[in-house]
C-alpha cells in the first residue's frame, strides 16, 4: 500500500487521539480534551473498515472478524480506537463491534460459510474471511461449533498456538483476488495488506503499510543474488513477496488483481513508469518457537 508519513511516534495513522480524546499512554505529548484507557471490543462483522476520518473518505485499512479494536470514544454510528494487531488508529462503524472473546482459532482458507448445524446441506448463515479469529467451544462430525452455535468446518480452522509455516504460500492463496487500496481479505486486497495477512498468520509482527513494513527493525537486509522465498521487495509505495530467486507474488494497481510473475518483468515495467529501482531487500525474522498466529505489535509504541 501507499508509503505515507514515516513510522515515527508522530505518524498520524499510530496516534491514538483525535483532539478531543486520546488514550492513557499519550498524556504530555499531545492535547486532548481528556484521556482514557478505553474499552476492549472486538470486530463483529466480517470485514469492517477502518477509516482515518469520522465522516467516511480514505480507507485506511479493513478489520477481521474477531480482531480486537481498543475502543476510546463512542460518537454517533462511528467509534473512534485503535485496532490492537498492528496500532492503527480509526474509525469503524459502531455496529461492527461485539465483546471481546478469547479466540482459540483462525480461518486457514480464503473464506468459509458459517452454519446453522453440522452438515455439509445445511444452508449457510454468514461467512469468514481468511484470518478470522474465532473461539471454538465444541464439535460434531467433521464440523467444530463456536461461541455463537455456528458451525465451520474443522479443516477451515486451524489453532492460533499453530501458525501456519509459509508466507509465499499463503500470499499465494490469494491470487487472482482483486486489488483494494486499504484492503484486508480476498474479496479485495492491497500490497501491503497481502504481506501482512501472510506474515501474521506465520505468526511474523507485521505493520500495515509498506513504509512500516520496510521499517521493521528485525528484518534483515539482502542482496538481489541472495533473495529466496518468502524476502520482501520494496519501492516507493509497493511491496512484494518472494516466491524463489526469481519470481514474486504481489498486489498491484497494474493488473488489478494479484499475481505471480517474474521479478524481472515487476522491475521493469516499474521502472518504466518512473518508479524506480528497489529501495530495499529485506528478509523477516523467523517467527518464534512458541509464536501464535496473528501476533499483535507492542501497543502503545514506545516514544
Amino acid at each position: 500500500m501507499r508509503a505515507a508519513a514515516n513510522g515515527t511516534a508522530g505518524d498520524a495513522r499510530l496516534v491514538a487521539a483525535n483532539g478531543r480524546v486520546a488514550h492513557l499512554s499519550l498524556r504530555g505529548k499531545v492535547q486532548a480534551g481528556r484521556f482514557v484507557a478505553g474499552r476492549m471490543r472486538a470486530i463483529a462483522a466480517p470485514l469492517a473498515t477502518l477509516w482515518r476520518d469520522p465522516e467516511g473518505g480514505p480507507q485506511q485499512r479493513q478489520l477481521l472478524f474477531g480482531e480486537r479494536f481498543l475502543v476510546l470514544e463512542e460518537r454517533g454510528d462511528r467509534v473512534f480506537g485503535v485496532a490492537r494487531k498492528d496500532g492503527y488508529a480509526g474509525h469503524v462503524a459502531r455496529s461492527a463491534l461485539g465483546a471481546e472473546v478469547a479466540a482459540t482459532h483462525f480461518v486457514r482458507v480464503p473464506a468459509t460459510h458459517l452454519r446453522q448445524r453440522p452438515e455439509p446441506t445445511a444452508p449457510e448463515s454468514g461467512w469468514l474471511p481468511f484470518g478470522s479469529r474465532v473461539a471454538v467451544v465444541g464439535g460434531r462430525g467433521r464440523f467444530l461449533r463456536l461461541t455463537d452455535g455456528r458451525f465451520v468446518p474443522a479443516c477451515h480452522l486451524r489453532p492460533l498456538a499453530r501458525p501456519l509455516p509459509d508466507p509465499a504460500a499463503v500470499a499465494e492463496m490469494f491470487t487472482g483476488a482483486p486489488y483494494l487500496w486499504g484492503g484486508n481479505s480476498g474479496r479485495g486486497i492491497d500490497c501491503s495488506g497481502l504481506v501482512q495477512l501472510a506474515l501474521l498468520a506465520c505468526g511474523i509482527p507485521c505493520p500495515a503499510d509498506s513504509d512500516l513494513q520496510e521499517a521493521m527493525p528485525d528484518a534483515a537486509p539482502v542482496v538481489a543474488e541472495a533473495l529466496r522465498r518468502g524476502d520482501l521487495l520494496f519501492w516507493t509505495g509497493h511491496v512484494a513477496l518472494m516466491l524463489d530467486g526469481r519470481r514474486a507474488v504481489h498486489a498491484n494497481a497494474h493488473h488489478m488483481t494479484v499475481i505471480s510473475e517474474p521479478l524481472a518483468a515487476i522491475r521493469a515495467r516499474i521502472s518504466a513508469t518512473g518508479g524506480g529501482e528497489p529501495t530495499s531487500l529485506l528478509r523477516p525474522r523467523p517467527a518464534l518457537s512458541d509464536a501464535r498466529a496473528f501476533p499483535e505489535l507492542p501497543w502503545p509504541a514506545p516514544s
